[in-house]
């Protein structure tokens, strides 16, 4: 059987390049070898691809920037190209892709807009599609679709940055109004992975919080405060998806920020979640509700709040989660015997199949 390739596309221009490298190792090093042919491809945080054939073990730590035999290279948006285009020393070759897996994470990676490029390129990918990709990354736009559905979450409400500049005291006076007390979450609607988000206890750290997020997306979330265990659900296929057993992160953290999820190792994970059957048959079915109804495929991790009094209210869908070690998508999915080089095997396949082709 001739071998199929495939493009790793990793890094990029996010808050969140250093944990795609992270995940990039785990994908590679999954990817089945005698199926596969693998391109890499790293983005750095200036913007630049590069073709890179170096060892694998150099991308957690950024040094595979340095290799002399990185080459710059794009995928050409269009069809008739149909892969790669490398250039070396002013001459160009293009190398044919069969298939992408993005590991990208945060902004430019997981927001639409590299998956609009994929679909130009006529070239199937990993993955949600350009509208889920943008839906899911704004949490503006995901409370408001999820609030049309039926789907429980916290009282929210959001602006654009550029209006609480203007007006600050209005915009202070209309959470207040809208979420009643504190204290509150304040975060930048398009940032990822819990960049830029704070807890406002008050009027005067509220203002604080909006000038963090404001240094992240141009448009600024608020939502109440749920106290509740902070419960995760893994999902995987395209037309008829499955959500895997949910899992519950005891944050080391005061909330499960950036920090909490990839740099302290004191937060636990319980696969499992410690919730009742009738929650846990909640969660996963309220996830793929959610799934389907912002139109998701290949993959998403979708991240609740359990309530001691049995709510299951819905905090934001992830379509490009973390691959690290300490990563819960391939933790949940282990759980229900999906692993390893299996569960990249499946990704892919949903990707061919999502483009109406086979594997």
């Amino acid at each position: 059987m001739q071998k199929k390739r495939i493009a790793v596309i990793f890094g990029g221009k996010s808050s969140e390049h250093e944990v795609s490298r992270v995940s990039a190792s785990y994908v590679i090093s999954n990817i089945p070898t005698d199926k596969y042919e693998i391109v890499t491809i790293g983005i750095t945080k200036d913007g630049r691809w590069l073709l890179y054939s170096g060892d694998t073990n150099k991308l957690s730590d950024g040094s595979w920037e340095n290799d002399e035999n990185n080459k710059l290279a794009f995928i050409a948006p269009a069809p008739r190209v149909g892969g790669l285009v490398i250039i070396d020393n002013g001459s160009y070759e293009i190398v044919k892709l069969d298939v992408i897996f993005p590991v990208l994470h945060g902004k430019n990676g997981e927001d639409g807009t590299i998956q609009g490029l994929f679909e130009l390129s006529g070239i199937p990918y990993v993955g949600c599609g350009v509208l889920a990709s943008a839906n899911c990354m704004d949490k503006a736009v995901t409370n408001i679709l999820l609030e049309h559905f039926g789907i429980d979450q916290a009282a929210f409400t959001w602006f654009y940055a550029c209006d609480y500049k203007k007006s600050p005291e209005k915009y202070l006076d209309q959470v207040e109004e809208k979420l009643k007390s504190y204290p509150v979450f304040v975060k930048p609607a398009n940032a990822g992975s819990s960049v830029g988000i704070s807890k406002a206890k008050n009027r005067e750290s509220l203002k604080k919080a909006i000038d963090i997020a404001s240094r992240e997306d141009s448009k600024i979330v608020v939502e109440e405060c749920i106290t509740g265990y902070e419960v995760e659900c893994a999902v995987l296929g395209n037309n008829d998806p499955v959500a895997s057993i949910p899992g519950q992160i005891a944050p080391a953290g005061e909330f499960y920020d950036y920090n909490a999820k990839y740099n302290n190792s004191q937060s636990e994970l319980y696969i499992p979640a410690k919730i009742s059957d009738e929650l846990i048959y909640k969660v996963r079915a309220t996830a793929l509700k959610a799934y389907r109804a912002l139109g998701c495929s290949g993959l998403s991790r979708v991240d609740f709040f359990v309530t001691d009094d049995g709510r299951v209210l819905l905090n934001e869908i992830n379509t490009l989660p973390g691959f690290t070690s300490i990563s819960m998508y391939p933790k949940l999915m282990a759980a229900c015997d999906i692993e390893g080089s299996s569960l990249i095997e499946e990704l892919i396949k949903y990707a061919f199949e999502r483009a109406g082709k086979d594997v």
